[in-house]
């Protein structure tokens, strides 16, 4: 098993919950202490895209063993 895989998926689920929880939590007071931007998004954001491309190279090589 290619453990970009496993990888990938963790990566994405968290991703995509950090940044929702970002979305729902925009205009919060505690981002008034991280000069006023949302840190959650942003790094919701980073993850996913690090899993979404965890996955794609996962499965481009996978097909390739086969």
């Amino acid at each position: 098993m290619d453990l970009r895989l496993p990888i990938g998926y963790v990566f994405t689920i968290y991703g995509l919950m950090l940044a929702g929880y970002g979305l729902f939590t925009e205009g919060d007071a505690m981002y008034s202490k991280s000069l006023g931007m949302n840190i959650n998004s942003v790094w919701g954001v980073v993850m996913l895209v690090f899993g979404l491309i965890m996955l794609y190279f996962a499965k481009k090589t996978g097909k390739n063993d086969a």
